[in-house]
């Protein structure tokens, strides 16, 4: 599973801010997030080298996209299609909203089951696919404040990484993406758990399954003056576990 933390802050200089470990097989090859697609030039994401796809991205209208495996759908299945193609097709759009309802659209039976979220500066929506033949993706909002996503439902307390680490978010200092302050969110995102591997937001098993990057996301506010200047997005990416690897900036242009 991975982890997404989702902070809605709608108005503020810095409306959405993500935090996003990913969790894989550290076998699998990937390359850090960066202008991969010829045919998608506005598109910064991350490439999984075996399926082409994404685990996360962002475009330059300032959307952004992330999928998680759901429980029991770890690597792909005979006939299914790959869950990293998700993350671009959102980012075909200029809208979350936009996003949000093309995917809805799509034949859920395609894909293994999938949580992926969808947020701009105005809305987020986090969009399940339960699987088990079910035919159609479910588009829900995530609520102002901050959310945390796994391989369950969305603030889900009966998850144990859930009902651990949403309160401890929810108490650390909201990160200040001006001052590229995330300590509070840094601290928790490397954290792991020794007796059980799989209830730390930072993960590490004996057969090969581990937190493998981090990042940290915000997306600016639009001008509000005719004389303000437009913000690009900020991205801190680590390349490793985050308990061991530091966050560099990236850069966007």
């Amino acid at each position: 599973m991975c982890s997404v933390v989702i902070l809605r802050r709608p108005g503020e200089p810095w409306p959405l801010l993500l935090g996003a470990n990913r969790d894989e097989m550290v076998t699998r090859p990937s390359l850090a997030p960066a202008r991969h697609w010829a045919d998608r030039p506005d598109v910064v994401a991350g490439l999984d080298s075996l399926s082409g796809g994404s685990w996360m991205g962002v475009n330059d209208a300032g959307v952004v996209a992330c999928v998680l495996n759901r429980v029991g759908s770890l690597g792909p299945a005979p006939g299914k299609r790959s869950r990293g193609e998700l993350v671009l097709e959102a980012l075909d759009h200029a809208t979350a909203g936009d996003a949000a309802a093309a995917l809805a659209a799509l034949d859920a039976t395609a894909w293994r089951s999938f949580n992926l979220v969808i947020a701009d500066e105005d809305q987020a929506f986090w969009l399940r696919n339960r699987g088990e033949g079910t035919p159609a993706v479910e588009v829900l909002p995530v609520p102002a404040g901050l959310s945390l996503l796994t391989a369950h439902d969305l603030n889900d307390l009966a998850a144990p990484r859930i009902a651990r680490f949403l309160p401890l978010l929810r108490q650390a200092p909201a990160p200040d993406p001006a001052a590229e302050d995330w300590s509070g969110w840094q601290v928790l995102l490397a954290t792991r758990d020794q007796a059980e591997p799989q209830h730390g937001l930072c993960i590490q098993t004996e057969y090969g399954f581990a937190t493998v990057s981090s990042s940290l996301l915000a997306l600016p506010r639009r001008p509000q003056r005719l004389d303000e200047a437009p913000r690009r997005p900020l991205w801190l990416y680590a390349d490793g576990r985050p308990d061991q690897t530091p966050w560099t900036r990236l850069d966007l242009g």
